[in-house]
């Protein structure tokens, strides 16, 4: 069974919602899923720029959530994951 945490969600414009979740299988290592609008996302060139400043705040609310988690990734994670 999957364990999910939802590290972050939100509105980007309007009804397009982003999502962030931890997920955690009993038999894989955690991963992250981040659920995307399934269609574009259509804004004015008025609004532009604060379509994507959400969609980053919402990301970056995620990271912090994340680095506060007992998931966060150790430096040897990364490690491998860069070899």
């Amino acid at each position: 069974m999957h364990k999910r945490t939802d590290l972050a969600s939100g509105n980007i414009n309007g009804s397009d919602r982003l999502t962030v979740e931890l997920i955690r299988p009993d038999d894989t290592p955690p991963f992250i899923a981040i659920a995307w609008p399934s269609a574009p996302t259509i804004c004015t060139t008025s609004n532009y720029d604060a379509t994507p400043a959400a969609a980053m705040r919402i990301l970056a609310a995620a990271s912090t959530a994340l680095a506060r988690s007992s998931c966060a990734p150790s430096s040897r994670d990364d490690a491998s994951i860069a070899s």
